[in-house]
């Protein structure tokens, strides 16, 4: 199996879930999607790389005091300090850094404009994720977001990433995020009453060969099905699922390639 070897700047490179329980989300990833787990132990406590066939899927930790489980995305930068200045120009926040992870890489915990969070990764030792296997790969970062005008432009300026459509953001019901000539992720306006409460912020799918046998399977495990099974015309069938902890993700079965 072929693996994943360098990022460029602008690229999705790495997810980690936030959780207060180790042993048991190790339980259920392991369970959902095969994943191993290898403890890496840290002067800032305890983190975990997440293994498929031998190479990094993603990592885990617990979160900060006070901060619910979730999915994190971090993005691949050339400097970690550089792209903090230029998120704190455009208007947005630095939460946690930037600061290195021993000697794997120089990271900034980040906030957008609109409040959504995720990283920046200067890699050093540790480029990112190295899985590229067919079924429980991490892909397609996706922004849930109430200003797709005002955030199209902030990632724009950080990352290069232009979008598909280029005009009339605010009227489509789905935006993909263009990196390298290529589509690299998309952005969901959240419009309607259904969003009321809910902060923006960056969500994530996992690759399965079916999605109703690994929804159902999620539920046998103690989750929550936010979305059932539904099709996407012409890219495939996702679901979207809440950990027994709480943390949401989305899995997707490819129809096509996209």
């Amino acid at each position: 199996m072929s693996k994943i070897v360098s990022y460029t700047p602008g690229s999705f490179c790495w997810a980690d879930l936030a959780t207060k329980d180790l042993p048991a989300a190790k339980a259920y990833y392991a369970e959902l999607f095969g994943w191993s787990s290898v403890d890496i132990p840290t002067p800032g406590g305890p983190y975990v790389i997440l293994q498929s066939g031998g190479e990094d899927v993603a990592g885990m930790m617990p979160p900060p005091p006070g901060v619910p489980n979730y999915w994190g995305v971090h993005f691949a930068v050339t400097s970690a300090d550089e792209a903090a200045a230029k998120i704190t120009a455009a208007g947005g926040k630095i939460l946690n850094g930037p600061f290195d992870a021993m000697d794997a890489g120089r990271l900034a915990v980040a906030q957008d404009p609109q409040g959504a969070c995720f990283c920046v990764w200067q890699a050093m030792k540790h480029t990112g994720a190295s899985y590229q296997g067919a079924y429980g790969r991490i892909v397609w970062p996706e922004l849930v977001t109430r200003d797709v005008a005002g955030a199209a432009a902030f990632y724009k300026g950080l990352f290069g990433w232009g979008t598909k459509p280029e005009t009339g953001l605010e009227t489509a019901q789905y935006i993909e995020w263009q990196h390298g000539g290529q589509s690299a992720g998309g952005m969901l306006p959240m419009t309607g009453e259904k969003w009321n409460g809910i902060p923006p912020y960056w969500g994530l799918y996992i690759t399965v060969a079916d999605c109703d046998e690994r929804t159902a399977k999620a539920v046998h495990l103690g989750s929550k099905v936010y979305v059932p099974p539904t099709d996407i015309p012409n890219v495939g069938r996702f679901s979207a699922i809440g950990d027994p902890q709480g943390a949401m993700f989305q899995i997707i079965q490819m129809t096509a390639v996209h």
